[in-house]
């Protein structure tokens, strides 16, 4: 795909061919994760990963095949119309299910899209999963499909996944207070990061980094 081009006003503004964003499904590969296309034939095997603690500070909690059939099937529907692109993380060695994540919010007419839905067994966590899982997506989404902005957001109490995001290099755009309602009635505050088309290259450095020493 001829990526957009870019191009400065007479006042320097920067400024952009209006291509619209489409992002097709796609297995993206890395050296300890594949992700795929998420569908119903993972149900079973992510509901064995579901415990409580896993969704703490995310907007629903899985805990059966039921709960994650639903969250399947919600992702799909989206994907269809467009504004989201799930993936099921499959760790490369076993070949079996370890948690999702999603490309959100896909703009089509701004070229913009989140990362988000990302939960992982536990027996993953502190691993290089998360940070490959972000880095493909993120190469993907800045050097294939050539955005020019990347969204994260996350509970404002949720100190792990901040400390994440800042890790790799998002920048802390502000604080959505009362944004949610999430968990049966619970009053979420988010924080909102963003990584843009001209910080990546740094942020790519910085995770290829990570991963050269195995975090």
């Amino acid at each position: 795909m001829s990526a957009p081009i870019s191009f400065e006003t007479d006042a320097g503004v920067p400024r952009r061919e209006l291509v619209p964003l489409v992002a097709p499904p796609v297995v993206l590969e890395g050296r300890t994760v594949r992700l795929a296309p998420l569908g119903l034939e993972h149900a079973q095997a992510l509901a064995s990963l579901c415990e409580d603690s896993l969704f703490a500070y995310f907007s629903v909690v899985l805990r059966t095949q039921e709960d994650v059939e639903r969250f399947i099937t919600r992702a799909l529907e989206a994907a269809r119309k467009g504004t989201e692109r799930p993936f099921v993380i499959l760790e490369r060695e076993t070949g079996q299910p370890v948690g999702t994540t999603s490309y959100l919010d896909i703009q089509r007419d701004f070229r913009t899209l989140e990362i988000g839905w990302t939960w992982l067994g536990r027996r993953v966590w502190r691993t290089r999963v998360n940070t490959e899982s972000k880095y493909l997506l993120l190469r993907h989404a800045f050097e294939t499909l050539d955005v020019m902005r990347v969204q994260l957001k996350t509970d404002r109490r949720n100190a792990r996944s901040r400390a994440a995001i800042e890790r790799m290099g998002g920048k802390l755009e502000g604080i959505l207070r009362n944004h949610m309602l999430v968990r049966g009635g619970v009053v979420r505050d988010s924080a909102y990061y963003g990584i843009v088309d001209t910080e990546w290259p740094e942020v790519k450095a910085r995770l290829e980094g990570f991963l050269q020493q195995g975090a």
